[in-house]
């Protein structure tokens, strides 16, 4: 099984970007695909990206289509969330998960067996 640590949070202001990192451990890695979600305070961890397991297929929330980018380097272990044009309900904490189970788009958060510890992006207006 795998192990995740996300990288590269931080405060931004809006308009701003951050790229976000998701490092694997383990030889399996890519046998996952990798989603990323986020959560504020009070409520469900929610869905924002995801990518299979070759990197060929990505998915996105609508709030986030056309700002971020998902993408993976299997050789790395590694997976990345490019955030561009950052708004303010953009802040929250963000992790990256392991999916093995479920089907593209992969956007089932019960599907989803590994959870990295959050990394926190705050947006500034």
């Amino acid at each position: 099984q795998v192990q995740l640590v996300e990288s590269g949070g931080g405060l931004v202001q809006a308009g701003g970007s951050l790229r976000l990192s998701c490092a694997a451990s383990g030889r399996t890695f890519s046998n996952y695909a990798m989603g990323w979600f986020r959560q504020v305070p009070g409520k469900e961890r929610e869905f924002v990206a995801s990518i299979d397991w070759r990197g060929y297929s990505t998915y996105y929330a609508d709030s986030v289509k056309g700002r971020f980018t998902i993408s993976r380097d299997n050789a790395k272990n590694t997976v990345y969330l490019q955030m561009n044009s950052l708004k303010p309900e953009d802040t929250a904490v963000y992790y990256c998960g392991a999916d093995r189970r479920g089907t593209y788009p992969y956007t089932a958060r019960a599907n989803y067996d590994v959870w990295g510890q959050g990394t926190q992006v705050t947006v500034s207006s």
